[in-house]
């Protein structure tokens, strides 16, 4: 696809907000969620070529900003652990690091689901895609998808009561 800077900037302005929640939510914090938007911003900008058309803008950048949360979550449980095993080493006692991220009793709720299931609702809740739309982003069936979406909502419901 054809863009320049101020047909991208558009696209982008379209969507940002809900990035950013979709990023905060997977992210567990502010500044994780803005470096993980602004990194898969520079590389859809970078690789916007490869879109091939304008409409699947939203669902290509939630794709982006989906696998780089992945990559940047994975990196971040491995440097946590190897900084957990460093202080073990040193002092000798297993050290629990806390999670400051957590505030709010939904935002607890919503980290007891699995990584997909957080995936899956907050595509659904914050991308405002359907079942068909986040089946094809993740390589699932709709009908699991909406089995997943459902389990995990009913998950959270019953932690919220």
């Amino acid at each position: 696809m054809r863009c320049d800077a101020k047909k991208f900037a558009r696209m982008y302005e379209e969507i940002y907000k809900d990035l950013y929640r979709f990023a905060l939510c997977r992210m567990k914090n502010v500044q994780d969620a803005e470096d993980a938007v602004s990194e898969s911003v520079l590389a859809a900008y970078e690789n916007i070529r490869k879109l091939q058309k304008e409409t699947a803008f939203k669902s290509w950048m939630f794709t982006i900003l989906a696998n780089t949360c992945k990559k940047k979550l994975k990196e971040s449980g491995n440097r946590q652990k190897q900084e957990e095993r460093e202080v073990e080493k040193i002092s000798g006692v297993s050290v629990q690091m806390p999670d400051y991220g957590i505030a709010l009793d939904v935002r607890k709720a919503f980290f007891v689901l699995s990584s997909e299931e957080q995936e899956i609702v907050a595509l659904s809740v914050f991308g405002g895609y359907n079942s068909r739309e986040i089946g094809s982003t993740l390589n699932l069936n709709p009908n699991t998808v909406r089995s997943k979406r459902s389990r995990a909502l009913e998950k959270m419901e019953s932690i919220l009561e």
